[in-house]
C-alpha cells in the first residue's frame, strides 16, 4: 500500500512544536500572528487560499534540516515556498501544516567563471544570477517572465522555462548539482559540478518534483557565455494561422531561435495599454517575436532567413532590433503580458499546456471556440517555438460561479492539449491546480509508479502532501464541492 497524505489534526498541540522551531532558528523568523500568516496563504494562483498554522524562515541548510526533523518528529506536514510566484498552487499550504519559506536564503555562495558555474541558495532571485556574471560576459539562460521576482529554488521545484527555453532548455538543463534536505531531515548531495555524473540521475529526478521529495538548499547552476551577436525580429500578421505557420516553417528551415514568442490581438492591446511600447501594432491579429543569436555572421544570416520566411507567410511588417535598448523594448511588452491583463479584466486564470508546433493553428482556433462556448474571452501569449501555451481566461471572480466555470474551461483546454499529442504542463507544474487532470496523460500504473518514487524519498507523506497526484479526496464531485466550500470561506479575500 502506498502511504496516504497525512490527515489534518484539528486538536494538535502546536505549543511544543513552535517552541522547538524557536529553539532551532531565530525566534523572529517563526511567524504565528494571524495577520502575518495572510501573506502566505496562496502562491500566484490566488484562486485557492489556505492559511498555514506556522511559517518558518530559515537561513541555512542546517536550519532547514532542523525544521524538517521537528516536522518529522511531530508528524506535521510541511510545504516549501520560495517567492510565491508559482501559478499552479504548488506552494499552497494545506490545513494543519508548516510553511518553510526560503526567501531569506538569498546568498550567491560561489561564482566559478572558469568552469562556468554558480552556486546559490534557493532564495536567490533568478535575474540576480545573470547580474552577478554579466560583467564578465556570461548569463543564466532560464528566464521566466517573473525572473525579476521569482526564486531559483522555485524554478527548480517547477522546472521553469522562459523565453529562451526553445534553444537553451528549461531549468533542468542548467542544474548541475543540489544539496538537499530530505523529508526525514537528512542532508544529501546529488549531482555535482560537471554535467554528467555516474549513477542514477537524482538531480534530474528532483528538478520538477514540486517540493514532494525534499527541499533544495544549495543549487549549482550552469552559466553560458554571452552570444557575440543578438537580433530580435518583430513580425505582425493579419491572422493567427499565418503566424502559427511561420513558427513551424522557421524550425523546419533548421533555424533554432534563442526565443520565439507569439501574442494575439487581445494581449497586444492589453500590453500597449499598460506598457506603451509603441511598437506592437494594435490592429495585428498576432505578432511574433523572434530572437536569433550566435556569431555575427550566423546571426546576420539567420535574421535574413527568418525575415524572408515571415514575409512569405504574409507578415505585413518585419522590424529588426540590434542594439540592446531596442531589443529590451521589444521584449518588454511580452514580459509584462500577464500583469497587463489586470488592465482589461478584474481577474484572470492562466493555464499552461504544451502542443506540437504543427497543431498551433487548430488548437488556437479550438481555444477561441471553447471561450465562446463557456462565455469568456481568452488571451493567448506563449512560447510559440516549443508549443508551450499560456491561455489567459479573463473573468470576474465577484460573479457567483465564475471561478468554477473558468476552471472547467481551463480543464477543457488541457484535455485538448493532450488530445493533439501534448502535455498538461510545460513549466508551471501540476501543483494543486492540475492534479485531477493527470489521468488524462498517465495510466493508473504510470501514476502508481511515480508514487513509489515519491514514497522512497517521502515515506511519511509529509513533504508537500496532496500535490501533483489525484486522490479520491482531492478529485471527484464530492471533492470539488468541498474544495469550492473551503476556498469560499474566511480565507478568501
Amino acid at each position: 500500500m502506498l502511504a496516504q497524505p497525512p490527515q489534518p489534526q484539528t486538536t494538535r498541540n502546536w505549543q511544543p512544536i513552535v517552541k522547538a522551531f524557536e529553539a532551532a532558528i531565530d525566534q523572529k523568523n517563526v511567524v504565528r500572528k494571524r495577520e502575518e500568516l495572510l501573506v502566505y496563504e496562496c502562491d500566484g494562483l490566488t484562486s485557492y487560499r489556505q492559511r498555514p498554522e506556522v511559517v518558518v524562515l530559515p537561513r541555512t541548510t542546517e536550519e532547514v534540516a532542523a525544521i524538517v526533523k521537528i516536522c518529522n518528529q511531530y508528524q506535521v506536514p510541511f510545504v516549501a515556498r520560495g517567492s510565491g510566484t508559482g501559478l499552479s498552487g504548488g506552494a499552497l499550504p494545506i490545513e494543519d501544516c508548516v510553511l518553510i519559506v526560503t526567501s531569506l536564503m538569498k546568498k550567491i555562495l560561489r561564482v566559478d567563471l572558469e568552469n562556468q558555474r554558480v552556486v546559490v541558495q534557493p532564495g536567490v532571485i533568478n535575474n540576480w544570477v545573470t547580474q552577478a556574471v554579466s560583467g564578465a560576459g556570461f548569463y543564466y539562460a532560464p528566464d521566466p517572465s517573473s525572473q525579476i521576482i521569482c526564486s531559483v529554488g522555485g524554478n527548480v521545484a517547477e522546472n521553469s522555462g522562459g523565453v529562451h527555453c526553445l534553444k537553451y532548455g528549461v531549468t533542468t538543463n542548467h542544474v548541475l548539482g543540489l544539496k538537499l534536505v530530505l523529508p526525514t531531515g537528512a542532508i544529501v548531495d546529488v549531482g555535482g559540478t560537471i554535467p554528467e555524473m555516474p549513477g542514477y540521475d537524482l538531480t534530474g529526478l528532483f528538478v520538477g518534483s514540486e517540493g514532494t521529495l525534499g527541499i533544495a538548499t544549495e543549487i549549482t547552476l550552469r552559466i553560458l557565455k554571452t552570444p557575440e551577436s543578438v537580433r530580435v525580429l518583430l513580425a505582425d500578421f493579419t491572422s493567427v494561422a499565418a503566424a502559427g505557420a511561420t513558427v513551424a516553417d522557421i524550425i523546419r528551415a533548421g533555424i533554432i531561435p534563442g526565443g520565439m514568442e507569439m501574442m494575439d490581438n487581445l494581449s497586444i492591446n492589453a500590453v500597449e495599454d499598460v506598457v506603451a511600447t509603441n511598437c506592437y501594432p494594435r490592429d495585428a491579429e498576432a505578432i511574433l517575436l523572434v530572437e536569433v543569436d550566435g556569431l555575427e555572421v550566423e546571426a546576420e544570416t539567420n535574421t535574413q532567413r527568418v525575415r524572408q520566411i515571415c514575409l512569405q507567410n504574409g507578415a505585413r511588417n518585419v522590424t529588426v532590433a540590434t542594439d540592446l535598448e531596442e531589443r529590451l523594448r521589444l521584449w518588454k511588452g511580452r514580459k509584462a503580458a500577464f500583469a497587463a491583463m489586470g488592465k482589461i479584466s478584474p481577474d484572470y486564470y492562466v493555464q499552461d499546456g504544451v502542443i506540437p508546433r504543427t497543431q498551433l493553428e487548430y488548437v488556437l482556433t479550438e481555444i477561441a471556440r471553447l471561450g465562446e462556448q463557456y462565455g469568456y474571452f481568452v488571451a493567448n501569449v506563449f512560447h510559440a517555438g516549443d508549443g508551450n501555451l499560456h491561455p489567459l481566461v479573463l473573468y470576474d471572480n465577484a460573479v457567483p460561479g465564475a471561478l468554477e466555470k473558468v476552471e472547467a474551461l481551463g480543464g477543457a483546454i488541457l484535455k485538448l492539449c493532450v488530445q493533439v499529442g501534448g502535455s498538461i504542463s510545460g513549466e508551471h507544474g501540476i501543483g494543486a491546480d492540475k492534479r485531477c487532470y493527470m489521468p488524462e496523460m498517465f495510466t493508473p500504473t504510470d501514476l502508481e509508479t511515480m508514487q513509489w518514487v515519491r514514497q522512497t524519498f517521502n515515506p511519511q507523506g509529509l513533504a508537500n502532501p496532496t500535490k501533483i497526484f489525484p486522490t479520491p479526496k482531492t478529485c471527484g464531485e464530492a471533492a470539488r464541492a468541498e474544495t469550492a466550500k473551503q476556498f469560499k470561506g474566511v480565507d478568501r479575500f
